[in-house]
């Protein structure tokens, strides 16, 4: 099984019938790791599929296997991919990186400034978090929604996140910070163009140190055989050069 037998695509609302399927296996998952996953319900995730922000990966026999979905927090500042699942029958074949590249992705096209967040206890989720750009975070940097929070309470770690007064627990905080990004890459490309500025005047410094030392000893024995030493300077400069 590869991840050519999938289409891996935005969820609509030709897709709202799986809702039900989707939930189930989210509790049965949430139950087996017990931790994980806020409990929603179908007609929340239908909602998501209608909204266009989910992502819903089909086999291509037509069966479900995978799905993710978007919420957004504080007026849209922060974004959650949230409610990752893949069906035990597909699991184990690169599926839920790939929903997770694409949620991201959709993510990054409807939100571009939102900083991006997630909490997990899964070691493959926080792998393919890091590869997208995420970074461990306290839970004081991630929105302080009370909305959000309370999506917490169906989680049986509920009361170990309330004792600790909200700062932390047994997930992970993870979060992309666009803003962030943009300066990373920035400062990069500074360090790059001022290394090339400073080869390229390494390379003129070594180009006038070579023609110092070829056409100075030239000159003085042109001086001495009363040679052309304009042509043949000027011959040995285009050779150096």
């Amino acid at each position: 099984m590869t991840l050519q037998d999938f289409d891996i695509q935005v969820a609509s609302a030709r897709h709202v019938d799986f809702a039900q399927l989707i939930c189930e296996e989210m509790a049965e998952s949430a139950k087996a790791r017990g931790t994980g996953i806020a409990q929603r319900s179908p007609e929340y995730v239908a909602n998501k599929m209608l909204e266009g922000k989910a992502v819903i990966a089909l086999h291509k026999d037509g069966t479900w296997a995978g799905f993710c979905y978007i919420e957004t927090w504080s007026h849209g500042d922060f974004v959650a991919n949230s409610g990752l699942i893949v069906s035990p029958n597909f699991r184990k074949s690169g599926l839920a990186k790939a929903i997770k590249q694409k949620i991201f992705q959709l993510s990054r096209t409807k939100y571009p400034n939102a900083k991006i967040f997630g909490l997990t206890t899964g070691l493959a989720v926080m792998k393919i978090n890091s590869e997208l750009g995420y970074e461990p975070v306290t839970y004081s940097e991630l929105t302080q929604d009370e909305d959000f929070w309370a999506g917490c309470k169906s989680c049986v770690n509920y009361d170990i996140l309330m004792s600790k007064e909200r700062k932390n627990c047994m997930c992970t905080a993870m979060l992309f910070d666009p803003a962030e990004k943009q300066k990373e890459y920035e400062d990069k490309m500074k360090k790059i163009t001022h290394k090339a500025t400073l080869l390229e005047r390494i390379e003129n410094a070594i180009k006038k140190r070579m023609e110092k030392f070829v056409l100075k000893p030239v000159f003085a024995e042109n001086r001495k055989n009363n040679t052309g030493f304009p042509q043949f300077a000027e011959q040995k400069r285009k050779e150096i050069l």
